[in-house]
């Protein structure tokens, strides 16, 4: 890499660099600038060497993955490098299938882990509240099975557990209202601003039921960007970059990249080399010169 590397990090959430471009759906710091990537990426042709992200791609839609994809391809010069992070699917589906067969030997212990791994291979898709059941597993206390979960969800979950012990009624944040919800309640307001809360929720009850309330604020939920739309293997990965148009797609750890001094960016680790999510998977390949 030239001195003058353009690293873009995409839904870069709290883990940013100052010399990278930082983009993200919620603005955390001015290091970040505030863009749905929904709407593309917006930068130039061929204008970055290195195109990141890290728990990004499972919450893009199956149908849109190919175009934000392509997006990544567009802004990489010839020869740049795509890091990607996403949960592994076969591990998880490991782990799963190990801890089903010792649960069924009555190891109290494993159907402890069985619970969770179950948890993370299903309910950030099916989930209809914020946290879902994960959210709820987590605010017991003590943990059943503490080492194992902190050794798959690793200092983000460690922090965020240690937050529900200091304030129980914490959640997970809502930094991904849908666009399509926005632009319902901006029409709503426009008919009944003034009207108080209370009634507000009335008239929307008549006009909707109760069943539409409810499909009302699921769907709200659902658009918001939280759940994961889908997940990836090493295979699944590999077969997706190539048809995006990128080569020698290749596994890296997290500690281990194509990227020159990779470790002193702490994207994928912290500053002692402790893994930030030890669930991932990455990937990296090229686009061709």
């Amino acid at each position: 890499m030239s001195e003058k590397t353009t690293y873009l990090n995409l839904g870069c959430g709290g883990r940013y660099h100052p010399a990278w471009i930082n983009i993200d759906i919620v603005c955390h710091d001015p290091q970040v600038i505030q863009h749905d990537l929904r709407f593309g990426i917006p930068l130039p042709d061929a204008s970055c060497d290195v195109v990141y992200h890290s728990a990004v791609l499972e919450h893009i839609r199956r149908s849109d993955v190919k175009s934000f994809l392509a997006e990544c391809h567009r802004v990489l010069k010839p020869g740049g490098i795509i890091r990607v992070g996403v949960p592994d699917l076969e591990k998880i589906c490991q782990l799963y299938l190990a801890k089903l067969d010792r649960a069924v030997n009555n190891d109290a212990s494993a159907a402890c882990d069985y619970d969770w791994i179950l948890l993370e291979l299903y309910d950030q898709i099916v989930r209809e509240k914020s946290g879902g059941g994960m959210l709820d597993y987590l605010r017991q206390n003590p943990l059943p099975n503490e080492s194992f979960v902190y050794a798959r969800i690793g200092e983000e979950g460690r922090q965020l557990v240690k937050a529900l012990r200091t304030s129980p009624t914490h959640s997970m944040p809502d930094n991904h209202t849908g666009l399509l919800f926005r632009s319902f309640l901006h029409r709503i307001r426009r008919e009944f601003y003034s009207l108080p809360g209370t009634a507000k929720r009335y008239l929307l009850r008549w006009l909707l039921g109760a069943n539409g309330i409810q499909a009302l604020e699921i769907g709200r939920f659902r658009l918001g960007g939280e759940v994961h739309q889908w997940m990836y293997d090493r295979y699944s990965l590999a077969r997706l970059v190539r048809q995006a148009g990128f080569v020698e797609p290749m596994l890296q750890s997290a500690t281990q990249s194509w990227i020159a001094n990779w470790l002193d960016f702490n994207l994928d680790t912290q500053p002692d080399n402790t893994i930030i999510k030890p669930d991932s998977l990455f990937m990296e390949a090229r686009k061709p010169v």
